[in-house]
């Protein structure tokens, strides 16, 4: 049997959020996807849907979820996260923290929020440095 994956436009029918982290298992990442997920009612409410990207593996993902689960108290983690291990995607995007880097040696990702209006233009870019958490308060704000 052949599968296909559907391609939803983040802004369908309403505003879009992509927000990128360094890697998974970080505290500070891990933390900032529990309240993410605690949000997603109220940014539900808003017509906005939310997608994340990580320099990690979909299988390193898969387990990172769980933590983000558990340091929550959570079901779920609803919303997808992009796997970027070449970092093709933070590259094409300009979010390597040029002063951060990795075990290897390699840039890490910086913490980028992109919004994306339902015109599907952008509305508010910000680069945080990879060690530096942001709060989602204000971003349900704008």
């Amino acid at each position: 049997k052949q599968w296909y994956q559907r391609r939803v436009p983040i802004t369908a029918g309403g505003w879009g959020i992509f927000f990128t982290h360094p890697a998974d298992y970080t505290p500070v990442c891990t933390t900032e996807l529990s309240m993410v997920q605690k949000m997603v009612p109220e940014f539900t409410k808003r017509k906005v849907k939310m997608i994340a990207l990580s320099c990690n593996s979909v299988s390193d993902h898969g387990g990172w979820c769980e933590d983000i689960k558990a340091h929550g108290n959570l079901e779920e983690v609803s919303f997808p996260i992009i796997e970027d291990p070449s970092r093709d995607l933070a590259v094409k995007f300009g979010m390597l923290d040029p002063d951060e880097k990795d075990a290897a040696g390699l840039p890490l990702t910086a913490r980028a929020v992109f919004i994306v209006g339902p015109d599907k233009k952008l509305k508010l870019s910000i680069l945080y440095p990879a060690t530096t958490g942001r709060n989602f308060d204000e971003l349900l704000r704008v």
